[in-house]
């Protein structure tokens, strides 16, 4: 450009395809994955069940898996609407994640690299006087930079995507009514998603802008906010009205009973 910064035009496969033709292939799959192997799983429970009546103590235990749900997908956020047969409740749930996934897709296609488009978040790292034939990288980010990054994701998406992915096991159970598992199995799999979402998203756009690494932390930090959207969402509808989340004090006060 007219500031003599550059940028290599050498694109990966992901780059070629695009970042969002990517994000749908690549969520599409584990979508397919995640619908297999709890198919996998309830037909392998299904046949170790046959010829088994539901007991009375098989009922007390449908109770218990479903507070166990509503603690795996999270308390305190409106995806605990999910896990209930509530219409309102999945209305804001779904719009939460409407939300969060708009977001999070404006921060990448602010990470399309293109000379043309001055919107673009892209740094320019790459100095390439007018009077030499010779680049030179300006971008401080380093190794340690990618580490600190990679250890704050875990720290803060791993609990996520492993409830995530015990609520998809917990679908498949046979104990379970039909609508029961599609419930969880929609919970466990939207909470995984957006889980997964946020980090290619957090990659992708450190991978544009970050030039330093306070900056990668950093950039980090603010994507990773829009993940807790929908706590605040929950707390905000707790403020207005007790009754529109009366379905987690009452799991709460079944426990209590059941310790006392």
């Amino acid at each position: 450009n007219i500031n003599e910064d550059c940028h290599p035009q050498e694109k990966t496969k992901v780059e070629e395809l695009g970042y969002g033709t990517s994000a749908a292939v690549l969520f599409a799959c584990f979508i397919a994955l995640c619908c297999m192997v709890a198919f996998l799983l309830y037909i392998t429970a299904r046949d170790k069940n046959i010829g088994n009546s539901l007991t009375s103590e098989m009922e007390t235990r449908i109770k218990e898996n479903d507070m166990y749900a509503l603690s795996k997908i999270g308390k305190d956020s409106v995806y605990s609407y999910i896990v209930t047969d509530k219409v309102f409740g999945w209305f804001i749930a779904l719009a939460t994640i409407g939300i969060q996934v708009g977001i999070l897709v404006f921060f990448m296609n602010s990470a399309e690299a293109s000379l043309q488009n001055n919107s673009t978040a892209v740094q320019f790292t790459w100095l390439c006087p007018r009077d030499t034939d010779v680049c030179k990288d300006t971008s401080n980010l380093t190794d340690f930079g990618w580490i600190c990054f990679s250890v704050l994701m875990f720290a803060k998406l791993g609990k996520d995507f492993i409830s995530g992915s015990k609520l998809i096991y917990h679908s498949s159970k046979i104990t379970h009514s039909f609508k029961s598992r599609i419930r969880y199995f929609v919970g466990g799999t939207c909470l995984c998603s957006i889980t997964l979402f946020a980090l290619y998203v957090s990659i992708v756009y450190n991978k544009a802008i970050a030039t330093s690494n306070t900056q990668i932390i950093l950039t980090a930090v603010v994507v990773l906010f829009v993940t807790e959207f929908d706590r605040w969402i929950f707390s905000i509808l707790e403020a207005i009205n007790e009754d529109w989340t009366a379905h987690v004090a009452d799991s709460g006060d079944e426990n209590e009973t059941k310790k006392q």
